[in-house]
């Protein structure tokens, strides 16, 4: 029913709250942001094409979380560098916005 509602009224109302995608990944252990996307159900997705393009790279994919943030993440790609020593540094997968 929120989600009905925020479509909607969203434009009555600006926000500046946009969807994002959360992956966490292992090989290397990196959390990547991918959006801003405009309604959640754009987020979701698109979800599958991240995964299946980090999983390509070799990752593993951990969790894939659509949220809903108030503001953009400050770095779009995060190297977990205290878990995996060994692993190199990650080139972002997508650094643009949709």
């Amino acid at each position: 029913m929120k989600n009905i509602f925020s479509q909607l009224f969203g434009s009555l109302f600006k926000s500046d709250q946009k969807w994002w995608l959360e992956v966490k990944t292992t090989g290397p252990k990196c959390t990547y942001y991918f959006g801003p996307f405009e309604i959640e159900q754009e987020a979701d997705l698109a979800k599958k094409g991240y995964i299946d393009d980090l999983e390509q790279e070799g990752s593993k994919v951990l969790t894939a979380t659509v949220m809903l943030l108030s503001s953009a993440p400050q770095q779009l790609t995060v190297y977990d560098e205290g878990l995996d020593d060994t692993a190199p540094s990650p080139t972002p997968a997508y650094s643009g916005q949709s």
